[in-house]
């Protein structure tokens, strides 16, 4: 059996028409992360950043999941043994697309989090600063379950003990500049996994010992068919 561990950027959902984040259309082009995702953008102008992610919230509620998306649900459906699907993405399109299991590293737009006393639940449509928590009754607390510049990504125990017993790395769609999740091929590698990159262009990365370019959804589908052995809309 092989244990595969999966890692997915902003790349992946590009072709489902959400922005990236670095390339020339990127969504930090367009704002100043200091404006909007850092805990003291929030304590400054909670209304900006409330604007900045209701806007991706209804962004990401429009676009659909792609072929990319799909064949990832369908590694893990088929492969004997087990994948974790980890993204950088908050977007919710791995779950639509039947994934069974997503790591949501930096969160999800479909989640808020009391700044006050931490509880976090699951959020449908616009946040605003009149928001109460449900857990603490706290008003203008609630802010994005975003992990924000400066905060630690979630569950990252567990990400780095799969990435320790991992057969097989593979990041899709990632720039490979921001950390912690750009130095996952490095703790695969050193523990002897095979690394693979899909990806528009290569990010130059050495750690990585195949590298495939084209778009995710052309790339993706094709790579998954050839380790399940079977072709890329086969059963």
């Amino acid at each position: 059996m092989s244990r595969i561990v999966v890692l997915t950027g902003a790349g992946i959902s590009a072709e489902s028409g959400l922005a990236t984040f670095r390339g020339d259309d990127g969504t930090w082009n367009s704002v100043r992360l200091e404006d909007v995702a850092t805990p003291g953008a929030f304590a400054r102008d909670p209304a900006k950043v409330h604007a900045f992610y209701n806007a991706r919230r209804v962004q990401a509620a429009q676009a659909q999941p792609n072929a990319a998306h799909v064949a990832l649900a369908r590694l893990q459906a088929e492969w004997p043994d087990a994948v974790l699907l980890v993204t950088q993405n908050v977007d919710g399109l791995h779950e639509r697309a039947g994934a069974a299991e997503v790591v949501h590293m930096h969160g999800q737009l479909d989640r808020a989090l009391c700044a006050g006393c931490g509880a976090g639940t699951p959020w449908v449509g616009a946040m605003s600063a009149a928001d109460v928590c449900t857990a603490c009754g706290r008003p203008g607390g609630m802010r994005p379950d975003i992990v924000w510049f400066g905060e630690m990504p979630y569950r990252m125990e567990l990400i780095e003990a799969a990435l320790a017993q991992a057969d097989l790395f593979v990041a899709i769609g990632t720039s490979g500049t921001v950390y912690p999740a750009a130095g996952f091929v490095e703790i695969a590698a050193a523990a002897g996994a095979r690394t693979v990159e899909l990806n528009l262009e290569p990010t130059g990365n050495p750690r990585f010992h195949e590298v495939r370019t084209g778009p995710a959804g052309e790339i993706v589908p094709a790579f998954v068919a050839g380790l399940l052995n079977r072709p890329a809309g086969g059963n």
